[in-house]
């Protein structure tokens, strides 16, 4: 009775990304064709397993300037970590002012605020005082219709916190 070989290792997007920058270089290089190029980049977007991405190179040249195809692949997942760059900015700072940017997002506050006109988005990015007076103001209609207006102002705007710091994109 024969042992089974070692069994194919499923490969991700990095690994089917690498080849087919590999495979760029070759064709920038002159040693595949636009139709060659096209086959095996199609080939490695469709491939599962590392076993798969090795016929694509079997009859191109492996050169120190070509890059690897395969990195070796992670043992365990790990979670990437973040390195704090700013403490005083841990979101990152506005490119135009540098001013860092708030907790909050600008998308999340407009949206609530258009399909939740009574006031929601701003309870969301902290201005209960506008929040408060647009909740009480919705039970005559120009509440609704000024909320949904700031909904738009705050989309197309450059919305704030209380703090003074712009939200995140």
């Amino acid at each position: 009775m024969s042992t089974p070989g070692p069994r194919p290792i499923r490969i991700g997007n990095a690994e089917r990304e690498a080849a087919v920058r590999a495979l760029g270089e070759h064709y920038a290089q002159g040693r595949l064709d636009q139709e060659e190029y096209e086959e095996r980049t199609t080939a490695a977007y469709a491939a599962r397993t590392s076993d798969d991405l090795v016929p694509l190179f079997d009859d191109l040249p492996r050169d120190e300037q070509t890059t690897t195809v395969l990195p070796a692949p992670p043992t365990v997942a790990a979670p990437a970590l973040r390195s704090p760059r700013d403490p005083e900015a841990p979101y990152g700072r506005e490119p135009m002012t540098g001013i860092p940017y708030s907790d909050r997002y600008k998308v999340v506050a407009g949206v609530l605020q258009l399909l939740l006109p009574f006031g929601i988005g701003r309870f969301y990015s902290g201005h209960m005082g506008i929040a408060i007076a647009q909740l009480l103001s919705s039970f005559i209609v120009i509440g609704v219709i000024w909320a949904f207006i700031d909904g738009i102002v705050i989309l197309a705007g450059r919305p704030t916190d209380p703090r003074g710091r712009p939200l995140r994109p």
